[in-house]
């Protein structure tokens, strides 16, 4: 636990032999790349660093916190890189070859290696193509962000997908430690103004907000964007979001060149989407205002401009579309750090997956309201509980894992007999604990709420559902089944 500020920028280096907090003032003001290359070179080459780039060393609000090691990875979301930018703590570096304590280590190893190859084939396409991959169904269906929620359907999503990268920058998989299904991104830009750039592609979330909320068409210019995110330690997600957010402000007249230092914020614009990116994470000029994210941009914008600021308690959407998923729609609404998919990760149990075992028989029709609330809870609570597991999202793709299979590993593991109905208590009960936090704070039902864009702009292609969230019955039938009270607060008993 670090608590506290240090006078001087320092990073932590955890390892075996203890905690040494080190100097760390040659890398203050380094991008994340070079300061984890820095501080391995002083400490080891196999280490992971999670390092601050330039945004969190500035207090961006919207900063991050990269992982670098043999993949990257980002503590993304929610501004904590700001959090430890305030404390001058620019990276934490950890190693560690102690073994890891399994009750039944043998039997692990034996359960694990049958489950591999259904693992690998459930995932098949899901590895080929990573996360990206979905991008043309999604586009298809309705669920791809476009020109900041307003757009229906835009050709340019095919040029930007998982397919496509495949099929041009695409040079290897990566995937966290040991992963059987790999669907990290390696890609290397051989031609073209971004010729030379080599490293993580883009995630299908960032293709989603850099590239179709953007309504930026061009792959190789979104993988520039991403790897500018990487460097400077800024939340994809919120950075993209913000941009677009900014682009209709502009096309409004609510931001103008004068405002912008003469950044031409146009869709479709990549040029301009790159250097706002980098005065996001320098917080130069324009990127002063575009790193404090939407919600808090619009504020400052004034007249008309938080109508179209899309965000749930201060958090922009991730790249799902709540107005095509009403699981998806009751999840940004309550769940504890705002518009975050990861919270229910539901819209597949409406699309096509089951989970008999905790009663989804079937997939769920994505406009039903009867029983939406109970869905999205038995959801929620069965994903928390992965969470606490640190288990992946993707393990559920075809069933790869099922509930069986982690119950016996974690009894397999510890020694204990957890069943499903402890295994969804805990979860339940990290949620609530997780709502008691927020109500502390003053969050209620009042921040249980959708932007306005998701509850008034219908998308008018004739081949998408023309439906709104009924927020209002969901959230009602919602508290009931969480045992919370009409103002969100879960209740004593509960």
């Amino acid at each position: 636990m670090v608590i506290g500020r240090s006078e001087e920028p320092v990073y932590v280096w955890i390892n075996e032999n203890g905690v040494e907090i080190r100097d760390a003032s040659p890398i203050w003001g380094k991008d994340t790349y070079d300061s984890a290359a820095w501080i391995k070179s002083k400490t080891s080459f196999k280490a992971t660093v999670a390092t601050i780039g330039q945004a969190g060393e500035r207090l961006a609000p919207i900063a991050g916190i990269p992982h670098i090691g043999n993949i990257v990875r980002a503590a993304a979301r929610t501004g904590l890189g700001a959090v430890m930018g305030s404390k001058n703590l620019k990276a934490v570096a950890v190693l560690g070859s102690q073994d890891i304590s399994v009750t039944k280590a043998e039997a692990l190893n034996d359960s694990v290696k049958k489950r591999l190859d259904h693992i690998r084939k459930a995932t098949e396409a899901f590895s080929k193509y990573g996360t990206s991959g979905g991008v043309e169904n999604y586009e298809k269906i309705g669920n791809f962000p476009i020109q900041n929620w307003r757009g229906s359907h835009w050709e340019g999503a095919a040029s930007i997908s998982g397919v496509t990268m495949h099929d041009t920058v695409l040079t290897g998989r990566k995937g966290c430690w040991r992963c059987p299904i790999a669907c990290g991104r390696h890609i290397n830009i051989k031609d073209g103004p971004y010729a030379g750039l080599s490293g993580e592609g883009p995630e299908y979330e960032s293709i989603g907000t850099l590239g179709g909320l953007c309504m930026v068409d061009d792959l190789n210019a979104i993988a520039k964007a991403n790897q500018l995110c990487n460097r400077y330690g800024l939340d994809t997600i919120s950075a993209g979001a913000t941009v677009a957010f900014a682009m209709e402000a502009f096309e409004k007249g609510i931001l103008t060149s004068a405002d912008t230092d003469g950044l031409e914020l146009t869709w479709g614009n990549a040029e301009s989407l790159l250097e706002a990116i980098r005065m996001m994470g320098e917080r130069q000029g324009i990127g002063e205002l575009l790193s404090l994210g939407s919600k808090a941009m619009a504020e400052a914008l004034g007249q008309n401009a938080s109508e179209f600021a899309v965000h749930v308690k201060g958090l922009e959407p991730s790249a799902h579309d709540p107005r095509r998923f009403f699981s998806q729609a009751l999840s940004y609404c309550t769940a504890a750090r705002g518009a975050c998919h990861n919270a229910s990760w539901s819209h597949p149990y409406e699309l096509g997956l089951s989970m008999p075992e905790i009663g989804i028989d079937k997939p769920m029709d994505a406009f039903q309201v009867q029983g939406k609330a109970e869905f999205t809870i038995k959801l929620q609570d069965f994903n928390t509980a992965m969470d606490c597991l640190i288990m992946c999202r993707f393990t559920q793709v075809g069933r790869a894992i099922t509930i069986d299979n982690i119950l016996e590993w974690l009894n397999l593991i510890t020694g204990l007999d957890v069943d499903q109905s402890e295994l969804m208590l805990a979860g339940e009960r990290v949620f609530n604990l997780k709502r008691l936090y927020n109500t502390k704070l003053g969050i209620s039902r009042k921040d249980d709420m959708l932007p306005l864009r998701f509850l008034t702009l219908n998308r008018k292609a004739a081949d998408l559902p023309n439906q709104l969230p009924p927020i209002g019955s969901l959230l009602a039938d919602y508290y009931q089944l969480r045992g919370w009270d009409e103002n969100g607060i879960p209740t004593k008993i509960k």
